[in-house]
């Protein structure tokens, strides 16, 4: 039996119960004892002073990329819940685009095995919503359900076919589980390597238009009505998607969507030096989708933030622009990247983006954490936010170093992440120490 832990004097941010109070939190047995200003210490526990933090549900993250089983050269699942610790990420879950791909129930609880070996961040596995995500039949979603699987997603993928989407939909509602998908009509968007506008003419590169995601997006949202299943739409990136999402949940159809912090800050005048760092899919926007995507955000048009993380070889990053591959790394620098630009630059509230990062994400897929509420697992992170830091791609916990956020200055990191009470990431100055 570990030892009790409290979290002595912080700011306690609990968004799912609307709680924002200087408190202390009590853990005992992996769970939340109490939260409550003045808590005495019971005997043998560790006391953490945490005066000047913020105390929060662990940051959860609905999509990130590990590579494991495949390319685990660029990332494993120990690896990439090492990133997502030092994060302030309590839980993740991972997509199934692995090689081979994660299609089945001995794909699934692989990934289990793996990540309660690790003993981190836990890893939620997400299995493929087509076998070997080629479009053509579905996969078995109870088998993969049973072993561990939180969602469906052919992520990376579009699912092109209307029949499957409509299919996977209504087969998983039998297991209340959403299916994540990767809005892009292929054939709009062919050859594309970054967003169709005048910074895409003026390189010489093709581009692909919004209206490539927004025609998913609403045939999606016609699906989702239509079955009645949980339609979840990975990395929004368009200001017309922003649009149609809102209209849909006014109507009360069953959708959530998540928004990454690149899309939140850069836009594609970081692809003008033929940078492949800020190559991603969907690509970097403008400004006014930005500006759109935040506000959605704000609103809860958009349920949560969700990093992409996407690892690469540097070599294969190195490449000429139409030849990189799509993606970055993000688990390290999510929280940082959006207090900075968002909270303290103004546009979200701490409270509305700890909502966006910890409870609205855990409530989209159903997974436990999100919250501090008495007798809830004790995964909790406590959130250094007036610390200045530059990130250092040298200095990331990930394999892979593709960020385009290299020597950015950002305020605000997790000082320490605990994952059923135990702490999994804590920083060298972490308070208490």
């Amino acid at each position: 039996m570990t030892r009790p832990l409290l979290l002595s004097g912080g700011r306690v941010i609990d968004p799912r119960r609307g709680f924002d109070q200087p408190a202390d939190v009590l853990i005992q047995d992996g769970k939340i004892a109490a939260v409550k200003a003045g808590l005495g210490a019971p005997d043998g526990a560790d006391v953490r002073d945490v005066r000047g933090h913020v105390v929060a549900p662990g940051l959860v993250d609905v999509h990130v990329h590990l590579r494991e089983p495949g390319n685990e050269d660029v990332e494993t699942i120990a690896t990439g819940a090492r990133a997502a610790a030092a994060g302030g990420f309590s839980a993740v879950c991972a997509m199934p685009n692995t090689d081979p791909v994660t299609d089945n129930q001995a794909a699934v609880g692989f990934i289990v095995r793996q990540s309660a070996r690790a003993g981190l961040t836990r890893v939620y596995p997400i299995g493929a919503i087509s076998v070997g995500q080629r479009g053509e039949r579905l996969s078995e979603f109870g088998e993969m359900v049973g072993a561990g699987a939180v969602a469906v997603s052919d992520d990376g993928r579009p699912v092109v076919s209307s029949h499957l989407m409509r299919t996977a939909l209504e087969y998983a509602r039998t297991f209340e589980i959403p299916v994540a998908d990767h809005c892009e009509e292929p054939t709009l968007a062919s050859g594309g390597v970054m967003h169709e506008g005048l910074v895409s003419t003026r390189l010489g590169l093709k581009g692909i238009p919004a209206a490539a995601e927004e025609i998913m997006v609403q045939r999606d949202i016609l699906l989702a009505e239509l079955t009645g299943g949980h339609v979840h739409l990975c990395h929004v990136s368009t200001r017309g998607s922003v649009e149609l999402i809102r209209r849909a949940k006014q109507q009360g159809i069953r959708v959530t969507a998540e928004v990454t912090p690149h899309h939140l800050t850069l836009t594609d005048q970081a692809c003008e030096t033929y940078d492949t760092h800020a190559k991603m899919s969907p690509p970097l926007r403008e400004a006014a989708d930005i500006a759109a995507l935040r506000q959605g955000l704000k609103e809860g048009v958009i349920d949560c933030v969700a990093s992409d993380h996407a690892p690469h070889a540097y070599d294969a990053k190195e490449a000429a622009f139409d030849d990189a591959p799509f993606g970055i790394i993000g688990l390290e620098t999510a929280f940082g990247v959006v207090h900075t630009e968002l909270v303290l630059n103004g546009g979200l509230t701490l409270p509305e983006l700890i909502a966006r990062m910890s409870s609205a994400p855990a409530a989209a897929f159903r997974l436990p954490g999100g919250t501090l509420q008495p007798g809830a697992v004790a995964d909790v992170v406590v959130l250094d936010t007036t610390t200045r830091w530059s990130v250092d791609p040298a200095t990331l916990r990930s394999k892979s170093r593709n960020t385009p956020f290299a020597g950015r200055t950002l305020t605000g990191r997790a000082a320490l992440t605990l994952v059923g009470g135990t702490i999994v990431h804590e920083l060298e100055a972490a308070p208490g120490r």
